[in-house]
């Protein structure tokens, strides 16, 4: 079979021409749609899509719906199938991230809407902007957080233009590799499915038992404030870091640990330890939790838990029980405030837990490391595998979409 580069070799030996998108392309905004007498989820929706769906990364993307009556009072167009949707604005790196539509939608006015014409296919564009992510963000009023794209830069946006062919057959290669990195993603969903049915298995316990009838299986249930506490130690700012403050800011939702914070406010912080547990206290839905690996600081914003006798209760398996959707939703539902609801101090110290033998506890923290370590470690398992993917298919597509110029 005739490789591309021979097929470039052959079909444009003289290079490749630059073209304006707005020169082969038709590019529009999107529009908020009026639902405010509109109900969703009705016979007749129209599917819609925010910056957030593109954020997500996602070939395509539809989580809200709109009815026709709120189509109707809005001045956003029906995008058809297979157009590329770029992220015009948005909150952190959303600004310049891609999709393509795989079903007809609207958009709000946050995305740009570009349905290329015959000499363009849809696919290879949407590979090469993907590629131009760095590009876009430049471009667009520098790289802050202010600033966006608009559709005047859209349309001046230079890309390549080789011959149908070509296209179709870089097309043909980023899509094998797309699609094995989303096989593999599936893969790894269904791991973490299976570690949450574990997880909730092995941290579900038999009521109280007297000591001497008691079984591996069988514990005690303690309150919190009865095996931790919430410390009251401080530590002055010019002793953290960036690395070594944690604000909730920086804590990660649905259990993914922490980040970086991006600054150290002056005077004093709460101090944490290693084997303190983490607990991002607004909007506690968020599922925010990291079980500390050094020393550090952090503010009223964020909960840390103490244990107060780690040869009666392991920080590890306290960790994995405060991680489990059972905490939260009790966390949750004792919280207070409307849009940034507030988790209650003393509710989360009034929370039963398990205390099963330490040996049970230690064979259910060995067994918890293993999964979580096969469904999160970017080192190995599966994490490591996608990674390996992505960083390959990113390899191929900058190969495989960068040309020599036409004269």
């Amino acid at each position: 079979m005739e490789s591309i580069e021979q097929m470039i070799n052959r079909l444009c030996p003289e290079g490749v021409t630059m073209v304006k998108i707005g020169d082969v392309c038709k590019c529009y905004a999107g529009a908020t749609p009026d639902t405010k007498n509109s109900q969703y989820w009705e016979n007749g929706t129209i599917q819609w899509m925010s910056s957030g769906e593109v954020n997500k990364g996602q070939v395509f993307a539809t989580e809200k719906k709109i009815t026709q009556l709120g189509y109707d009072k809005s001045s956003t167009k029906m995008v058809p199938i297979n157009s590329v949707v770029i992220a015009l604005a948005g909150q952190g790196k959303t600004r310049g991230t891609v999709a393509i539509t795989r079903t007809e939608l609207c958009t709000n006015q946050s995305l740009c809407a570009i349905i290329p014409n015959e000499q363009l296919i849809p696919d290879f564009l949407f590979h090469y902007l993907k590629g131009q992510y760095q590009t876009l963000r430049t471009i667009s009023c520098g790289d802050g957080t202010r600033g966006g794209l608009n559709l005047k830069m859209i349309n001046a946006f230079e890309i390549p233009l080789p011959p149908i062919e070509i296209q179709n057959r870089i097309v043909e290669v980023l899509d094998k590799m797309t699609t094995l990195t989303a096989e593999l993603e599936a893969e790894l969903e269904a791991r973490k499915q299976q570690y949450e049915y574990y997880r909730n298995k092995l941290l579900t316990f038999n009521g109280i038992t007297p000591p001497h009838e008691r079984s591996v299986r069988q514990v005690i249930w303690k309150k919190i404030s009865e095996i931790a506490h919430y410390p009251k130690a401080r530590i002055k700012s010019e002793m953290l870091t960036v690395d070594t403050y944690v604000g909730v800011e920086s804590l990660i939702k649905d259990r993914g640990g922490k980040t970086c914070s991006s600054s150290v406010p002056e005077g004093v912080a709460i101090e944490f330890l290693p084997q303190d547990i983490l607990i991002g206290n607004i909007r506690p839905y968020l599922k925010k939790i990291w079980l500390s690996d050094c020393q550090g600081g952090t503010n009223g914003d964020v909960v840390c838990i103490r244990v107060l006798d780690s040869k009666e209760v392991m920080p590890k398996f306290l960790y994995y029980i405060l991680a489990s959707d059972a905490f939260f939703d009790y966390d949750n539902s004792h919280a207070k405030g409307g849009k940034m609801p507030r988790g209650d101090k003393n509710a989360i110290l009034s929370y039963n837990i398990p205390i099963p033998s330490m040996e049970e506890q230690e064979r259910i923290v060995s067994i918890l490391d293993r999964f979580e370590a096969l469904t999160t470690d970017l080192q190995i398992g599966l994490p490591a595998e996608i990674e390996a993917r992505r960083q390959q298919y990113e390899y191929y597509r900058n190969k495989l979409l960068t040309f020599d110029q036409a004269a």
